[in-house]
């Protein structure tokens, strides 16, 4: 494998861009054209002097895989290039760092967040799912006696682990800590693309959110209900990202779940938030503006594709956003967040972070638009946070670096997530006290009377 990251570096410092080019994964090639790879190398050059010779070279391990480090000498400056490969040698990752960051990232130790009373709570390994897709995870429940309220949180995109690492940070973690210290339990598991990314492939060509979110956070659920120690009707989704996206998809299809805590849940179409992402992101990495146009023209190629009901069902992996086959897109397309939101009779919550760029104020707008005359609905944007609800180091957007800052969800945001929770289970125990004609069911709706 070091033989083959050597080679690729040597090949882009001598300029030979098609030759590596041939080697990306299909769907990071829209992002690592041979005008791309160019001018991001040659935009280093200008920055720390050309490239001299190679150095050092390591493998580290990370929640995402081994990467290969190489470490090259610029006249100015040590970098690192950092290349992932997958299981037939397809780049899947390629990023330049300054010396020893992936190393620092993949060793850095999870120090807990000030809010966290350690003592308050302990921790078990569990098991979710059957089958061929059973899942590790992690229920966090307070000391006593309970019965607890719990929370299940559902990750973002991507092949997650139970802490929704990105190196250094891990944000799941801070949360079930957080709130297990407030005495409400919490349930996080590995998501199966994680665990399963071998098994998967062969399923590919119909895999949707269905198997990669929904039906594991269903089962996550069920098995909150079997645990003695939990409230089974106090059992909340948090949802972060993608999580957020389908939080309604898995209210709705569990209505007895009690509430549901969308966390920079995107409620636009999954292909215009990455057209968005993209945009921002290419304005900052590729100052060429004719190259950053020809790379925005690949992705709304591909977003028209995902858009057009005719040519979709035939369409290419490869010629669609993130090389996600066409299932996974005509299933999201008859998909509509907020629109299923509104036929839901839980309470909910909505957190923003107004620095976020990954999903924005224009999702969260949609949202309010939609729902914003229920009194069981809460809103929260919060300035200076980022799409992880951490503090942005010195200034109000976040960039892709600012995920490489060590860091923790803010204390605002936790304790915000649990007096919501305890203010629903407090309105829970009055009307069951008071006023037992006015819940339906499970669920609990409140009709309104006194």
């Amino acid at each position: 494998m070091m033989d083959t990251a050597q080679q690729i570096v040597t090949q882009v410092a001598q300029g030979d861009f098609a030759a590596v080019e041939q080697r990306l994964a299909g769907h990071i090639k829209p992002f690592l054209s041979v005008d791309a790879l160019r001018a991001s190398w040659q935009g280093i050059e200008q920055q720390v002097g050309a490239f001299q010779e190679q150095g050092k070279t390591s493998v580290v391990q990370t929640p995402q895989g081994l990467v290969q480090v190489v470490t090259c000498i610029f006249e100015q400056a040590r970098l690192d290039v950092n290349v992932t490969l997958n299981d037939i040698g397809e780049i899947v990752g390629f990023t330049i760092t300054p010396e020893g960051t992936v190393e620092q990232q993949a060793n850095a130790t999870y120090e807990p967040p000030p809010y966290t009373e350690r003592e308050r709570f302990h921790e078990q390994e569990v098991q979710i799912g059957h089958g061929e897709w059973i899942l590790p995870a992690t229920v966090s429940i307070p000391q006593g006696d309970g019965p607890f309220a719990a929370v299940l949180l559902v990750h973002g995109s991507g092949p997650q682990d139970r802490d929704e690492t990105l190196p250094p940070n891990k944000p799941f973690r801070d949360l079930a800590w957080g709130l297990a210290s407030q005495g409400i339990a919490v349930l996080r598991y590995n998501k199966r693309t994680k665990v399963y990314a071998a098994s998967l492939k062969r399923e590919r060509d119909t895999l949707t959110v269905k198997e990669e979110v929904i039906d594991d956070a269903l089962s996550a659920v069920a098995l909150l209900r079997a645990r003695p120690e939990i409230d089974t009707q106090q059992i909340f989704v948090l949802g972060h990202s993608l999580g957020g996206y389908l939080a309604p998809r898995i209210g709705e299809a569990d209505p007895q779940i009690r509430g549901l805590i969308i966390l920079a849940g995107s409620a636009r179409p999954l292909e215009d938030v990455i057209l968005d992402q993209m945009t921002y992101v290419l304005s900052l990495s590729m100052p060429d503006p004719v190259v950053r146009q020809q790379q925005l023209a690949v992705v709304k190629q591909q977003v028209d594709l995902v858009k057009d009901p005719k040519r979709l069902p035939t369409a290419a992996a490869t010629d669609l956003p993130l090389g996600v086959p066409a299932a996974y897109w005509i299933d999201l397309n008859a998909y509509h967040p907020e629109k299923v939101a509104q036929t839901l009779k839980q309470p909910m919550l909505f957190l923003q972070g107004e620095g976020d760029y990954q999903v924005t104020r224009d999702d969260f707008q949609i949202w309010q638009d939609a729902l914003g005359e229920r009194d069981d609905v809460r809103f929260i944007l919060y300035p200076g946070l980022s799409h992880l609800f951490m503090p942005i180091e010195g200034g109000q957007k976040a960039t892709p670096a600012t995920y490489a800052v060590p860091g923790h969800v803010a204390g605002e945001v936790v304790n915000e997530i649990g007096s919501w929770i305890k203010r629903h289970l407090a309105a829970s125990a009055h009307a069951h006290l008071s006023c037992p004609e006015c819940f339906d069911g499970p669920v609990l709706h409140h009709r309104g009377h006194p």
